[in-house]
């Protein structure tokens, strides 16, 4: 998606003030999305958070799909934080429909705050009936606060201990709906976003035509052809504050991608996730996600894929190797959307060099 996540919205250190209006917009559109999962017997997604909420071309948030990538009828474990991993996990190690529930409450506390705040923390504040602590400082008051008042009451119902007591996902929506009083207001005039008409390139590149025929000796020349060249000058400035060591497991973890020892990529450049304390290059998860597909571990290929994507929203590269994974994973119409959105973000910045 070519605007990044709400978790960059909403925490990025240079982020941009996201009117109430689309807060509780997200909100609804969330819901809605957990309510057709669970019409489509999918009602269990993965580690619902604002990293997994998207922004499309029209600015509107989306549910990523991976989430339900890793979907079964019951979960077993976690990838986020425990400190925000619900009561019944913590008790049973299973994960429930109910679940998603307290993950959601807990996204509309990040909503509203503006922070990431331990759910039982902010459920703790709520019941205090000091609920106008939670609100976002930079919102300075532009919201009414009745609505405020009912999203953060939902929140704490979403965040209830027994996992009986939480509503369901059509009250969900029936909550959030009544909150939507500028529906006429396209989402990217609301977060300030830029718009334009893009056209699709006439002409396929080379990295879009071989994912699109699934080519992965083709994809893999022009991973290791095209190097870190997308990451601008500023990755290269990390790499030189960091410790020799650091140095090392990337130029280890290149070698081995080069040489196409796959497994043994996948061993350095996670060790090299490890290490870094800044984020690390899109390219390492690119690599790496390529080095998960041709190993046939296809869940964690397209992790890393979406993983390049938050390093570099409108990266193609990231969107195509999404594809590949998805391809994989049987899910063929999405993984033609995202050959679709990178073809669209490459005829972007087509323009873009243009002008």
């Amino acid at each position: 998606m070519p605007y990044g996540t709400l978790s960059k919205h909403l925490f990025h250190w240079n982020r941009q003030e996201i009117p109430w209006e689309m807060r509780v917009r997200v909100a609804y559109y969330i819901a809605q999305a957990l309510d057709y999962c669970n019409i489509e017997s999918q009602k269990i997604y993965h580690d619902l958070s604002a990293s997994r909420i998207l922004f499309d071309e029209d600015g509107d948030p989306r549910l990523s799909t991976f989430g339900l990538i890793k979907n079964s009828r019951y979960g077993t474990r976690y990838s986020t934080n425990l400190t925000y991993t619900p009561p019944e996990f913590s008790e049973t190690g299973i994960i429930i429909p109910e679940s998603v529930i307290y993950h959601y409450g807990n996204v509309l506390v990040e909503l509203v705050s503006g922070k990431h705040i331990p759910p039982n923390h902010a459920f703790d504040i709520i019941m205090e009936k000091h609920a106008m602590l939670l609100m976002d400082s930079s919102l300075e008051g532009r919201f009414e606060n009745e609505d405020a008042t009912k999203l953060v009451n939902l929140a704490s119902k979403c965040l209830l201990n027994n996992p009986e007591d939480r509503p369901d996902t059509k009250s969900l929506v029936s909550a959030a709906a009544p909150l939507q009083k500028q529906e006429e207001i396209s989402s990217y005039f609301l977060m300030l976003l830029p718009k334009s008409t893009v056209m699709q390139p006439t002409m396929l590149s080379p990295l879009r035509k071989a994912c699109s025929r699934k080519d992965h000796s083709a994809v893999y020349e022009i991973l290791l052809k095209t190097g870190y060249s997308d990451e601008g000058a500023e990755s290269d400035h990390l790499v030189t504050l960091e410790n020799q060591e650091l140095v090392q497991t990337k130029n280890l973890g290149d070698n081995a991608f080069r040489d196409q020892d796959f497994i043994n990529a996948i061993k350095y450049y996670s060790k090299l996730v490890r290490m870094m304390s800044s984020s690390p290059y899109a390219t390492v998860f690119a690599r790496r996600s390529f080095s998960y597909l041709v190993t046939g571990e296809h869940d964690p290929a397209l992790g890393d894929a979406m993983k390049a994507q938050c390093c570099i929203p409108g990266w193609p590269t990231a969107f195509y190797l999404q594809a590949l994974a998805l391809w994989e994973l049987g899910m063929e119409s999405d993984a033609r959307d995202m050959i679709n959105e990178g073809a669209a973000l490459e005829a972007r910045r087509l323009q873009t060099t243009e002008r």
